[in-house]
């Protein structure tokens, strides 16, 4: 996708194309399942610095931007080990959030993968405004806006789904949380412009990445500003 396509930040509104009519076309692909493959650990870390070079000399790119490649499908998942367990030290969990039509896929997942419900209310609305059958002029898609090969990476098989859209959503930001400690707006700045470039400030935490945010996209910037907006708008 591109950088926060929900959001329309940058120098102009991004349209959404919405490529879904009521009636679902059923392809006979909706219950498929990405093959995993049997790539060892080893495999799966050089595949992710291999990508984290990419994406520090290329265009920034959102979340799932970021790993949409056909040779991570099928392997990112399967090989993060231990990502179906909470990532219980995310600090700032608000308990009680103003409810939303997907109340009780938001809650589920928030349980599943540890990543605070209002987090992921504010994360649904900046990219897609709830809006389950969006589709940005980069070809992202659904309530979390997930690009087709990070989708069939995280086994979402039709991501106009909000049930698979926010429940991969939500693993893959969980995984961002958990490979910056917890740090929630480098983890944002992940899903938004891709780790590589986050990676590239040589940053730790949030207050070392507020510090040098300048040298992040001004989409990506502005995408962290609408996210705590959007999160307080949640709080209740």
């Amino acid at each position: 996708m591109a950088i926060n396509p929900a959001a329309g930040t940058g120098t102009g509104q991004l349209k959404w194309i919405n490529l879904r009519s009521s009636t679902r076309v059923n392809n006979g692909m909706e219950n498929a399942k990405p093959e995993v493959t049997g790539s060892s650990s080893a495999e799966f870390a050089a595949l992710l610095q291999e990508l984290a070079l990419q994406n520090a000399s290329g265009n920034p790119g959102s979340s799932a931007a970021s790993l949409d490649s056909s040779a991570l499908s099928g392997l990112l998942w399967q090989q993060l080990g231990g990502m179906d367990e909470a990532y219980n030290t995310i600090s700032g969990e608000i308990t009680e959030t103003r409810p939303t039509d997907y109340e009780e896929l938001i809650q589920s997942a928030s349980a599943k993968y540890g990543v605070p419900v209002d987090l992921i209310k504010a994360v649904i609305d900046t990219e897609s405004s709830f809006n389950p059958n969006v589709v940005s002029s980069a070809g992202a898609k659904g309530l979390m806006q997930l690009m087709d090969g990070t989708a069939n990476g995280l086994g979402v098989s039709d991501p106009f789904d909000p049930a698979q859209s926010i429940d991969g959503g939500v693993r893959y930001l969980s995984y961002q949380l958990k490979r910056y400690n917890g740090q929630e707006n480098m983890a944002l700045a992940a899903y938004n412009a891709g780790p590589g470039r986050v990676n590239k400030l040589g940053v730790s935490t949030d207050l070392e990445l507020l510090a040098n945010l300048s040298q992040l996209p001004k989409e990506t910037q502005a995408y962290i500003s609408k996210i705590e907006r959007a999160r307080a708008k949640y709080a209740v």
